[in-house]
């Protein structure tokens, strides 16, 4: 993305309003009965996760929740390709975010030879035609393709090398998507081809600036979405009742975690 990266500041302040929209989004969702499934596709390091989490950080877990399914079992690749990703399909008033979804075989799984040319050309044949089954049911569908430029890339997969912290969202699968740079371009293009249809388009969301990524995503989110503000019903604390006697055991009979925190140095707040 050409430009400076966005400021903090702005951004945060910025983030801020639009995660109070999400919540509004959550509540006409859960109100309206409404089902929501958002795709998170991309390149590996663009910014799906951290884009996830931002969008999750306010709202109700057991109304919005992600699903970011491991490698099929046996039993798994036996099933019909699509069969182990309809059981987390959401009901009525929940959201559903996929952190990778059934296009990983249009991905990683093409291009690393995970699946056969056959199941490769029968996914893109019937991934059009079960997602206007999902559409047609009333199901709010949207997909976010993440991109990033390959510098970009690189210099993530560094930076994650190098900080203990992240090291663990690097995998051998993930580095070698550098060398095969090309060849993920060729099946996401081909990708784009059969399954951006018009009852479920593929959205670009440009990855280089996380901070812009992340306003953009959610921005276009709600605004694709046609929710209304649901007042919450009207609660009010309970005064206290009087007591009736009851006394607190002694500190003496329970078992406290140790107080670390008294051994941390006081810094600047």
């Amino acid at each position: 993305m050409a430009g400076k990266r966005m400021r903090r500041e702005p951004y945060e302040r910025e983030l801020y309003r639009l995660q109070a929209e999400l919540v509004k989004l959550q509540e006409w969702v859960r109100a309206e009965g409404a089902r929501l499934v958002v795709v998170f596709e991309g390149r590996d390091a663009a910014g799906k996760g951290s884009a996830i989490k931002r969008i999750t950080e306010h709202l109700n877990p057991r109304v919005a929740r992600i699903v970011a399914l491991p490698k099929p079992t046996e039993r798994e690749r036996s099933q019909w390709y699509f069969q182990r990703y309809v059981e987390h399909l959401p009901a009525a008033g929940e959201i559903v975010l996929l952190d990778r979804s059934w296009y990983n075989r249009a991905g990683v799984e093409r291009v690393m030879g995970y699946c056969t040319p056959e199941e490769h050309r029968r996914f893109l044949q019937q991934c059009p035609i079960f997602e206007r089954l999902l559409v047609e049911d009333g199901i709010l569908l949207r997909k976010y393709w993440f991109s990033v430029s390959d510098t970009e890339q690189e210099q993530r997969f560094r930076r994650r090398l190098e900080d203990p912290m992240r090291r663990w969202k690097l995998s051998p699968v993930d580095l070698e998507s550098l060398s095969r740079w090309e060849d993920y371009s060729r099946a996401k293009d081909e990708m784009l081809v059969h399954t951006d249809i018009a009852e479920s388009p593929w959205f670009v969301v440009d990855g280089d600036d996380k901070r812009r990524a992340r306003l953009n995503v959610i921005a276009h989110l709600l605004s694709g979405i046609d929710y209304h503000d649901v007042r919450p019903p009207a609660l009010e604390l309970p005064g206290r009742p009087v007591s009736t006697g009851y006394l607190r055991a002694p500190r003496h009979l329970q078992t406290f975690v140790p107080d670390h925190s008294a051994s941390v140095r006081a810094g600047r707040s």
